[in-house]
């Protein structure tokens, strides 16, 4: 017996530690190559989004266009038309990703998500009485006929945005004010989110009824999703807001670290936990809002790029947070091309495809992990 103290404490103490050290530093190599891996891969996907289409062009013409030496119809389907698009969903995808995330951790609840939370019916709500009451859903505004980023005039699109994200934050307020004021917990606040959203919806429906024939086909349309409506002003902003987030909390990723733990442990530490949920969920449910008001409801990615993100690197928050920016980025692009190549016009709504394909992998991952 104390031969085994004496050799499981030089294990502890020597040989043990290196052992663990090697391990950790294998596991991150891995992880490392992982996370390359799966970069390359949305580069060669972005390439390859951009040279498909109703128009083909070669690799060498796109190639070509993105260093500014082509001329003619291939530079303007490039740059006009495609970059923009597929940007918009690279950028969107990070930020629905990095929003999902951060909400699960804060929430301390895997069903958590900006569509759970009725960030994306406020959104929805706001563009409706938009379109509907201020007059930006005409056919001048391009809302039904074209799909490219000039497609929208700048009123129109300054009225929708607004009121998209206003009514996106509005939800995020009320839920935060229920829970500074009541106490309430998680669960409770997936809840409030879940009554949240049945009131916007039935607002937008109530919005609807009262709107014609052009403006109810506006709402329709807006709510579908579509990544093809942003030019490049927007995606700067968005681009910006997202990178500051996801800077933010890569800073504060020992704080959630310790959050995953337990409140309890995470307070041991020295963590404000009640700051620092306050302050992720506005910073996460801003990007949110933000991808909503300029995107259309994209819905199941933010909820659906962290659970994969978890069951490649765990729940290190190191790891886990541009995992899931990057897995939310090749899911909404490839979703989109996927649009692209099925319609050929562009024309099909990625929020439905996102749909169709977050659903079932969703409930996969779910089976999974009963089994397991």
């Amino acid at each position: 017996m104390e031969y085994m103290v004496a050799r499981g404490s030089h294990i502890g103490t020597g040989e043990g530690q290196g052992a663990v050290a090697r391990l950790y530093g294998t596991t991150l190599a891995r992880r490392s190559l992982l996370f390359a891996g799966l970069c390359i891969l949305l580069v060669g996907l972005g390439i390859w989004a951009v040279s498909v289409g109703s128009y083909q062009l070669s690799l060498t013409e796109v190639v070509r266009s993105l260093m500014g030496l082509e001329t003619g119809t291939g530079r303007i389907v490039v740059w006009s038309i495609r970059l923009p698009r597929i940007t918009a969903a690279v950028v969107a995808g990070c930020g629905l990703g990095l929003s999902g995330v951060v909400t699960q951790s804060l929430l301390k609840n895997p069903l958590a998500s900006p569509f759970t939370l009725g960030i994306n019916q406020g959104a929805a709500c706001g563009a409706a009485f938009a379109i509907v009451a201020l007059g930006a859903g005409g056919l001048d505004q391009g809302a039904l006929a074209a799909s490219g980023p000039q497609a929208w005039s700048i009123p129109g699109v300054c009225a929708v945005t607004l009121c998209a994200f206003t009514g996106a934050m509005t939800a995020t307020v009320v839920i935060l004010v229920l829970a500074r004021l009541r106490g309430m917990s998680p669960e409770s606040v997936i809840l409030a989110g879940i009554a949240l959203s049945a009131l916007f919806t039935s607002g937008t429906i109530l919005i609807q009824y009262f709107a014609s024939e052009v403006e109810l086909a506006a709402v329709v349309f807006w709510t579908f999703g579509d990544v093809a409506r942003s030019g490049w002003q927007e995606l700067g902003i968005l681009g910006a807001v997202t990178l500051a987030v996801l800077v933010y909390f890569l800073m504060n990723r020992w704080n959630l670290n310790a959050l995953a733990a337990g409140e309890d442990e995470a307070q041991a530490l020295g963590v404000n936990v009640t700051g620092l949920r306050l302050t992720g969920m506005i910073l996460a449910t801003l990007v949110a809002a933000l991808v909503t008001a300029f995107h259309g409801v994209i819905a199941f990615l933010g909820l659906l790029a962290p659970h994969i993100g978890r069951r490649l690197v765990g729940g290190d928050h190191r790891l886990i947070l541009p995992f899931s920016c990057l897995i939310g980025a090749l899911l909404l692009l490839g979703a989109d091309t996927a649009g692209r190549l099925l319609v050929g016009s562009g024309a099909l709504p990625v929020g439905v495809l996102t749909s169709f394909m977050g659903a079932p992998l969703f409930l996969f991952l779910l089976i999974r992990g009963i089994h397991r």
